[in-house]
């Protein structure tokens, strides 16, 4: 009992197409939703300028004020730094004698050093040195001792600057401190900073208004007085930051009493935003657009491709069945004299020959498009590679009653060239101009130099390129209507193949139809023009001339570099 049939499934051909329709066709409205999407980003933004601007001066306003109390810390702690430098427990009785010095330069704000003995079950302080000593540091002593120490954090890493902001009796105190092990016991560094001072000399430094007056900045207490600074504005954008690690019982605050330049910050930011969503817009387009090319260039490659295929198949078939229809005659010995004999196994010589033409020609387009072709270049002669290009195609033209003409205009011309592929050039351009040159018509290869350029040029007189085709002829799978209007077989890579060997010289290729300025006076006809540049190695091109002529190489040699042009 058969197995039941199964539906046919579409090629995967077809199955693709319809993926590519479904893409494309489901692409166009996500493109439209995306635009509107962006559309809407746009109002947003627009709505939301004035609480952007606003938000923007906050901003600014805040790291200004960041920035501005970071300030003031860094003095102080830079102040901590030299002061830890000179704190040596390796001899406590010299602690003065090398802070003091520089203390009024480097420490201006630091009044006392003391070092205390934590070790010890009294906590005793075994070294000490005022920049101003006075009555104050025995006070000093006795409120850090009773009091002051009791607040400082000894849970911290040994090293580590801390420092303790308090205030005593109406009065504010600042330590810097941190602890040290020495010799099996543990010390504790303490520098006692003039809070008085910093008020009075320091943030005058810091905190001085701008030349402007656009911001106002104050320094406040625990109790919001004011320590430092005018009072601020009221109805001003106002930010109050505590100073991080030194005064933090006390708070910074910073207004802005004018926002002009903030809100012009804030409009630029806004217009970047538009000019943002504008240009999201244009990108848009612009990909919506080069999708929809893209797609219709590979439609349009996809279709030259299968025209490819039907033209190779085409031109592979022709040549194939007549060989073995002669072939069969020949084995059924159907000839009918030794005439026809011979004239048959020329037939068949020919067709293979036009065959393996076709498959080189084919195989070194699938070697250019996969980018594996390679050149060794040498100085040599344009007019050599030309004569041995005509040798190859000489019976054909013959056999076609067409005129195939070498002409060499002036001196030699000389160029780098790899000259197996520039002759497999010229081999393409002369089978085209075979194809329209029949019927007693005429093909002319010259070759002709001026001061800087050595030139190739093939002309034929047949119907010639329309002047709307002649930009699109070099492009790969592509045959123009006089091609299809007299059925000339071809593949549509030659001229494709041409292009790509001649410009991997450094060269220009192009088509001159009517070939006015190769052929004054002609009406019709094609003339394509290999342009390279000229080298002036004379030495070479005698050495070139040296090479055995196409009658001495082998046959596979013939049928490999032979008759390749099927543009």
């Amino acid at each position: 009992m058969g197995s039941p049939d199964r539906p046919s499934r579409p090629p995967v051909w077809e199955r693709r197409a319809w993926g590519e329709r479904l893409l494309f066709f489901a692409l166009i409205p996500a493109v439209v939703v995306a635009v509107l999407v962006l559309g809407g980003f746009a109002l947003r933004s627009t709505l939301q300028a004035d609480r952007a601007r606003a938000q923007a001066v906050i901003n600014v306003t805040a790291t200004l004020a960041t920035e501005r109390a970071a300030v003031l810390d860094n003095h102080i702690i830079a102040q901590d730094n030299v002061v830890s430098a000179h704190a040596a427990l390796s001899d406590l009785t010299q602690i003065g004698r090398r802070w003091l010095p520089t203390a009024s330069r480097e420490t201006p704000s630091v009044r006392a050093i003391l070092v205390i003995d934590l070790s010890s079950q009294a906590r005793e302080v075994v070294g000490f040195a005022s920049r101003i000593p006075s009555r104050d540091d025995d006070i000093f002593r006795r409120l850090l001792l009773s009091r002051l120490i009791r607040q400082l954090d000894f849970d911290a890493p040994a090293g580590e600057l801390r420092h303790l902001h308090d205030v005593v009796d109406e009065r504010q105190y600042l330590l810097s401190y941190w602890q040290r092990p020495f010799e099996g016991r543990r010390y504790l560094v303490v520098a006692w900073h003039d809070v008085d001072r910093l008020v009075r000399e320091v943030m005058p430094l810091l905190y001085r208004d701008p030349d402007r007056g656009d911001a106002r900045m104050n320094v406040v207490d625990e109790k919001g007085r004011i320590v430092y600074g005018p009072p601020l504005k009221v109805g001003s954008v106002t930010v109050g930051l505590p100073f991080p690690t030194t005064l933090y019982n006390w708070r910074l605050q910073v207004a802005l009493s004018s926002g002009e330049e903030i809100g012009r910050q804030a409009e630029r930011q806004r217009t970047i935003e538009l000019a943002l969503v504008i240009v999201a817009g244009i990108v848009t387009i612009v990909s919506l657009f080069i999708v929809v090319r893209g797609s219709v260039e590979e439609r349009r490659l996809s279709a030259l491709k299968s025209d490819f295929v039907a033209n190779v198949s085409h031109e592979l078939k022709t040549p194939l069945s007549l060989i073995r229809m002669f072939a069969e005659l020949l084995s059924l010995d159907r000839a009918p004299n030794p005439e026809k004999r011979k004239q048959y196994l020329q037939i068949i010589v020919s067709e293979s020959e036009r065959l393996t033409a076709l498959i080189e020609n084919v195989l070194d387009f699938a070697r250019v498009e996969r980018g594996k072709a390679t050149y060794d270049f040498s100085p040599g002669s344009m007019t050599d590679v030309a004569r041995r290009a005509v040798d190859v195609y000489g019976q054909r033209a013959e056999r076609e009653g067409v005129e195939l003409v070498l002409e060499q205009v002036g001196p030699d011309a000389t160029a780098s060239i790899d000259a197996k592929a520039l002759e497999l050039a010229v081999m393409n351009l002369i089978d085209n101009a075979l194809k329209y040159a029949k019927d007693g018509g005429k093909v002319v290869v010259r070759t002709k130099t001026d001061a800087s350029r050595a030139e190739l040029i093939v002309v034929d007189f047949g119907p010639g390129v329309p002047a709307e085709e002649q930009t699109r002829i070099f492009e790969r799978f592509y045959r123009g209507r006089s091609a299809e209007a007299s059925r000339a077989r071809g593949s549509g890579i030659g001229l494709s193949l041409v292009r790509h060997i001649v410009e991997s010289h450094g060269g220009t290729v192009r088509v001159e139809s009517p070939p006015s300025a190769s052929e004054p006076g002609s009406a019709t006809g094609t003339a394509f023009v290999i342009s390279l540049r000229r080298v002036q190695d004379h030495a070479a091109a005698a050495a070139f001339e040296e090479s055995p002529p196409p009658s001495a190489r082998s046959p596979q040699d013939l049928a490999a570099d032979g008759a390749k042009g099927d543009s």
